[in-house]
């Protein structure tokens, strides 16, 4: 930009204004196009924030590009994912290379359709130009009034870059589902920006400059292009070699596999995803929801007003029933979620709009909570989304009560495999597991609430299944494997055998590990090692006492922090940790673990810019010293539960020993400030490799170390252990991961400190051979496994365990790990039932 006048942006269209850092998209929120702002929308036309030529426009309608006399670049993109809409919901009002007003309308959207069929409405303004700029208002902004201020920009030199013969890349098809929109287009602009070359990107007879944003959205890409790379200067061979990789790998997005290894479809097999593990052979059952009759007109406002709030009564003392009924926290917190969903000031002052335009009770509520779910799926987060399902599930419970419809359980046949679009979370709450083996749907995820119900009933289940699923017909035989994630229409006949004698066997074993999980862990040669519990609540940790739990190795406080609007009170927090410690007793320990948010567990009240690698970033204990009024609160409510349990503290995520020092000196103030003589004990969880390599430096200011096996093997092995392709290979049984938990506990021994292990590696009846070898203290386990992993415990001898432990650590690869802890206790417990592991 040239000019030494100011410019100013206007709004281009009427919203909520936010911060470009709550965009939840990374290479927007990283600012990689460029710097600007986002906008949640109340209008649907989208108008020019400043004067000049429309640059690009795409084809779907969603992205145009306005330059202006001086070079000032501008974007505006409506929605997040939109472009896979291709087009639909989208009218475009200009041309490119039209000349437009400020103020002019360019794009008109339908809001409704493009928040339920996208992944957000968030609508983003973005100066990729790069000039400076001063926000002009805050809050809610009305189109066309002004909203930034570009301050004047020196003059930049063009970079001279070496001219020369031009080379030319193989040509390359595109893998791009949608072609080279924004978010890949900027990543390959970023990239070619490193070079000192002058790189083309070429599509037939087009040529954009490919260090030009906006130039690459011009080319108008889609998948399947035929593209070629060129450059010419001193890193043009680099440049191609690098671009061309990029290209292929989609430039930042994820991409389907090449067609040579794409497994072709099968007539007796359907694929989905893992909801709930286990295995089931049974016969289909196809459920579906009739439609309810709705009318719209009411008889009068307050008999109307009366008979929605005659439904929300009963439909908070359905809930509270199934809160009462729920064998676990995680069911009942999800109850207690949709309880609350029925309070929520938003959606009543919603309905009683309604009500008072002479709407019916039921007319009312639906439309209210129908909206809710749009604004819910577009918000642009997944998890948010998800709840969208748990909304829907309580305006039907509320609608059919004001309708006087009683739900009746299903009539199902035994052995069921239910198959449905979507099942709520009321109705998988209620399935009756006498008769239902497992389930399928088309819709949900491995993190919804029907999911968790699902692992919580011990049903198998997949989701994401084919729609072809809901043409199976009723009582045709199928064997469901929802490890694998798949549903096999024509199952094999000593298949199904197989897994009925392994079914049995492992009902057998249950039975018999639950009758003795009062008995101690102790090994065969007399090695004894405490089994506690990973909790969330105080229901399971009373459910784990019951099921033979020593104490509670895990209490994860953030149960407290999350699922909601606002922070826990101390006296809240405080009432909770000391309900806790008086149910386990004073002989018992009772192991606190420190807020460990961020990353994947954000929270709502608690502001966290948006990180391009979150795993990576403010996670646990760097979150809670950065906010170290938020660390205090917890502290003080934790220590008001001394001298109810054996109270340890533990803090997530320490990689540096000055993170532990900081956080003890806070804890010795607060004790103090509570007139305490004696601090609890305090240890780290060794989820970092620095931290487990420098074991031997921390074991002297520790009083325990715990091993978070989940978080070390991810950090270890450099893999996501939520990565779809990279899941199986993320696995704990690496040697890697062995060896790091093998020089942990050998550091924390040689100073007098215990060790235990609370990931999920602890709860694998084939790791505990393993894990004792290692010299491991104390295994904290899932409540339910408690039973288990104590009876494994006591099939082994500690002499043999050391000695499988030496032998595995000297392997290559996790699969060679399990395959020799497979052959170990094959020979030393066949005696026993056999639970498959």
């Amino acid at each position: 930009m040239t000019t030494t006048q100011p410019l100013e942006l206007l709004a281009p269209l009427s919203g909520v204004l936010l911060a470009l850092d709550s965009v939840p998209d990374p290479v927007f929120s990283s600012r990689l196009i460029g710097d600007g702002l986002c906008i949640d929308p109340t209008s649907q036309t989208l108008c020019a924030p400043l004067a000049g030529v429309i640059s690009n426009i795409q084809d779907s309608g969603h992205a145009v590009s306005i330059t202006n006399e001086h070079g000032v670049q501008v974007l505006l993109h409506i929605g997040l994912d939109t472009v896979s809409l291709a087009g639909k919901g989208f009218t475009r009002l200009v041309q490119e290379g039209q000349q437009v007003e400020a103020g002019q309308a360019l794009i008109e959207f339908d809001a409704d359709y493009v928040a339920l069929n996208a992944r957000s409405l968030l609508t983003l303004m973005l100066v990729v130009s790069g000039e400076p700029f001063t926000l002009l208002a805050n809050g809610l902004v009305e189109m066309g009034q002004p909203l930034l201020q570009l301050s004047p920009a020196s003059a930049v030199e063009a970079v001279d870059e070496e001219e020369g013969d031009a080379l030319f890349s193989k040509p390359l098809t595109l893998p791009n589902a949608n072609g080279l929109h924004a978010r890949p287009a900027a990543v390959l602009a970023q990239a070619a920006k490193g070079f000192n070359a002058s790189i083309y990107l070429h599509k037939q007879t087009q040529s954009a400059n490919a260090k030009s944003l906006v130039a690459i959205m011009a080319l108008q890409t889609v998948h399947g292009d035929t593209l070629q790379v060129s450059a010419a200067g001193a890193d043009a061979e680099a440049a191609i070699k690098a671009l061309v990789a990029l290209l292929a790998d989609g430039c930042g997005e994820t991409v389907a596999a090449p067609a040579e290894v794409i497994e072709p479809a099968s007539s007796t097999l359907l694929r989905g995803v893992c909801a709930s593990p286990g295995s089931a052979f049974g016969q289909v059952v196809q459920v579906t929801e009739p439609a309810l009759n709705i009318t719209e007109l009411g008889s009068g406002e307050a008999a109307e007003r009366g008979a929605l709030q005659r439904g929300l009564l009963a439909a908070s003392e359905a809930l509270q029933a199934l809160q009462d009924k729920a064998s676990g926290s995680a069911q009942a917190q999800i109850f207690r979620a949709h309880q609350e969903l029925l309070e929520d000031p938003t959606l009543l002052e919603h309905a009683h709009d309604l009500l008072a335009q002479g709407k019916s009770a039921a007319f009312a509520w639906n439309g209210a909570t129908l909206a809710t779910v749009k604004l819910f799926q577009g918000l642009g987060n997944a998890l948010i989304a998800e709840r969208a399902a748990d909304l829907a599930d309580v305006g039907q419970r509320v609608l059919k009560l004001i309708l006087g419809i009683q739900d009746s359980a299903w009539d199902l046949p035994e052995r069921a495999v239910l198959i449905a679009e979507q099942l709520t979370p009321s109705q998988t709450a209620s399935l009756d597991t006498r008769k239902v083996l497992g389930f399928v749907t088309v819709g949900g995820g491995a993190t919804s609430h029907v999911a968790i119900l699902a692992r919580a009933l011990g049903l198998p289940a997949i989701c994401g299944v084919p729609l072809q699923v809901l043409s199976l017909a009723n009582g045709k035989q199928v064997l469901l494997d929802a490890d694998k994630g798949e549903l096999h229409l024509d199952p094999d006949l000593a298949e199904i055998e197989q897994l009925e004698t392994a079914r049995q066997q492992h009902i057998l074993r249950r039975q018999r590990e639950v009758a003795q999980a009062a008995l101690p862990a102790t090994t065969r040669d007399g090695h004894h090692v405490d089994v506690s519990a990973n909790v969330a609540s105080l229901q399971e940790v009373e459910q784990s006492l019951t099921l033979g739990g020593e104490g509670v190795g895990l209490l994860r406080s953030e149960f407290l922090y999350l699922d909601r609007n606002r922070a826990p009170s101390p006296e809240e927090q405080a009432a909770t940790y000391t309900e806790i410690a008086r149910a386990l007793g004073s002989e018992r320990n009772l192991v606190v673990r420190t807020l460990d948010v961020g990353g994947d567990k954000p929270l709502a009240y608690v502001p966290m810019a948006a990180e391009t690698n979150p795993f990576l970033g403010l996670r646990g204990i760097r979150l809670c010293l950065e906010r170290p009024q938020l660390l205090r609160e917890q502290f003080r409510a934790i220590l008001a539960s001394a001298g109810f349990a054996r109270l340890h503290i533990m803090l997530p995520m320490v990689s540096l020993l000055s993170e532990l020092h900081q956080a003890r000196t806070i804890l010795q103030e607060e004790a103090l400030a509570l007139g305490l003589t004696e601090l609890p004990k305090l240890g780290i969880m060794i989820e970092v490799p620095s931290a487990a390599l420098m074991a031997d430096v921390f074991a002297p200011h520790v009083d325990f170390f715990s091993i978070g096996t989940n978080d070390l093997t991810q950090y270890t092995l450099a893999m996501d252990r939520d990565h779809p392709r990279l899941a199986s290979q993320a696995d704990s049984f690496h040697p890697a991961v062995l060896r790091l938990i093998a020089t942990t506990v050998k550091a924390a021994h040689a100073h007098g400190k215990w060790v235990g292990v609370c990931g999920a590696l602890a709860s694998e009846a084939l790791a505990v051979p393993v894990l004792l070898g290692l010299g491991v203290d104390e295994l904290s386990v899932s409540v339910p496994l408690i039973p288990t992993i104590k009876a494994t415990v006591r099939d082994l001898d500690l002499a043999d365990c050391q000695i499988i432990a030496r032998q595995v650590l000297g392997l290559e690869e996790a699969a060679q790990v399990r395959e020799a802890l497979r052959q170990y206790h094959a020979a030393t417990v066949e005696t026993s039932p056999v639970v498959e592991l």
